[in-house]
């Protein structure tokens, strides 16, 4: 590359690199950098993440193991969002075998099917690889609410410690956080655990959306009739 297109390509954020020529190896390193700079400034960019792991498949000699766990371990923090099948789907086979990447594999598991214990289990012997991005344990604390938002209408104290691996004071004010916060209620159990009441939604109280998606007029019925037979 001549010295006229690397001042032209350093006058170009990443993104618009991203957008002005997605498969020039030439931004490679760029995009390296850009993973680099999203960890230390907990950020995220799923489009110019897939883009380095679309080059790196034409690149296969320049891969670099440290930066894709780091874009896995970041598509990881978006969850609910499919970005770590997204990222997963563009990476080798043979890069995919590599412990880190199998570790991260079986953490993703783990979270689409809500087995929070087993994962925080499996995150506790890998700490050295996931401190590495600032964030990854709120990230993840934040999806285990989510899924229990959408599951339960009260949840028994000790579901959500297990769900956030959180337990005593640190519990307790991050409960105090949610009733002040999130609309969450404080309610006393019979055997005198704590039962939170999580707000109501279309998923934990499927009557919400009875009336807005399996409900149908009359007429509509009717209507229906002459054509069945």
């Amino acid at each position: 590359m001549g010295r006229d297109q690397q001042q032209q390509q350093a006058a170009y954020t990443v993104e618009q690199l991203v957008a002005v020529n997605p498969y020039n190896p030439d931004i490679l390193t760029d995009l390296e950098n850009y993973v680099n700079e999203q960890v230390s400034s907990q950020t995220y960019s799923l489009d110019a993440n897939l883009c380095l792991l679309r080059l790196y498949q034409f690149e296969p000699g320049r891969i670099s193991i440290p930066i894709v766990v780091r874009i896995l371990i970041k598509a990881l923090m978006a969850m609910p969002a499919p970005d770590f099948s997204l990222c997963l789907f563009l990476i080798p086979e043979q890069v995919q075998m590599e412990e880190q990447i199998k570790t991260l594999i079986v953490l993703s598991h783990y979270l689409e099917t809500a087995r929070f214990r087993q994962f925080w289990e499996e995150a506790a012997k890998n700490r050295s690889t996931l401190e590495v991005v600032p964030g990854f344990e709120q990230a993840i604390q934040a999806y285990a609410i989510h899924v229990l938002s959408l599951t339960y209408q009260k949840v028994p104290r000790p579901v959500i410690a297990e769900a956030i691996n959180i337990e005593g004071l640190s519990l307790d004010k991050f409960l105090e956080y949610h009733v002040a916060n999130s609309g969450w209620v404080l309610e006393k159990g019979h055997s005198c655990s704590q039962l939170m009441v999580l707000p109501r939604n279309e998923f934990n109280h499927p009557e919400l959306k009875k009336n807005t998606v399996d409900g149908m007029p009359f007429e509509h019925v009717t209507r229906i009739f002459p054509i069945l037979s």
